[in-house]
């Protein structure tokens, strides 16, 4: 077979999704009995495979990174916006409006199309049955494929870390507060060192000339702490 001259990506993969797998990554909770005939277990596997493939791809590449740059990285790549975005790219609104049941007493699809959650998610199913299909040799390469615009525009144009945590907060639940707990220094000259807290816990410590870059400061090393946490 002649070599391809550029990657596969997710688009080609769907297409060549198994039908019970395909139909279930737009298969919405409210349109079945079970729960787990819908994609959510699907976005479940597909959002580990995605970090895994997006991680996989930046970490040879900067090698200067240390492990939070990279955190940050992936989290704005793999971020909810950013799986709402490809999946747009992909079709899934109208892919969406095709699987609905006709007379459902679920969700409409046109409610469920509107939602950058749902987007995200059934994005993150169509990975997760592309792995399931083609496994992850052939799918990462394919979700690199289909995120690079998003991975260039993490390296290119990093969002601020506040926004990052709190996305990630988000998924468990939880929020985060800011706290000044240092002022110091002359007016021209003032520092100030801000503590991220979540649940009454601190997770990260900054330190700027003004409250808002503590507080970016204190968000960075909130999401170094969690990665720790995750990995360690």
């Amino acid at each position: 077979m002649p070599r391809r001259s550029s990657p596969e990506s997710l688009e080609e993969l769907l297409g060549e999704l198994p039908d019970e797998l395909r139909r279930q990554a737009f298969t919405h909770a409210s349109w079945v009995e079970h729960r787990a005939e819908s994609y959510e277990r699907l976005a479940f596997l597909g959002d580990v495979i995605l970090s895994l493939a997006v991680s996989t791809h930046l970490f040879p590449r900067f090698e200067r990174y240390g492990a939070g740059r990279l955190t940050k990285v992936r989290a704005q790549a793999v971020s909810g916006p950013s799986c709402a975005r490809v999946a747009r790219a992909l079709g899934v609104p109208d892919e969406l409006r095709a699987a609905a049941p006709e007379g459902t007493t679920g969700r409409s699809a046109e409610m469920l199309v509107e939602s950058e959650r749902v987007l995200a998610s059934v994005c993150e199913a169509i990975i997760g049955a592309a792995y399931l299909a083609f496994g992850f040799d052939r799918t990462a390469p394919a979700v690199v494929e289909s995120f690079a615009r998003e991975i260039r525009d993490a390296l290119e144009h990093p969002v601020d870390y506040k926004s990052v945590l709190q996305e990630r907060l988000a998924r468990r639940a939880e929020v985060v507060a800011y706290r000044t707990v240092s002022e110091e220094g002359p007016a021209h000259d003032r520092r100030f060192i801000a503590v991220a807290e979540v649940a009454g816990q601190e997770l990260g410590r900054g330190e700027g000339k003004t409250k808002k870059g503590a507080e970016q400061e204190a968000a960075s090393q909130a999401l170094d702490t969690m990665e720790q946490e995750a990995t360690g």
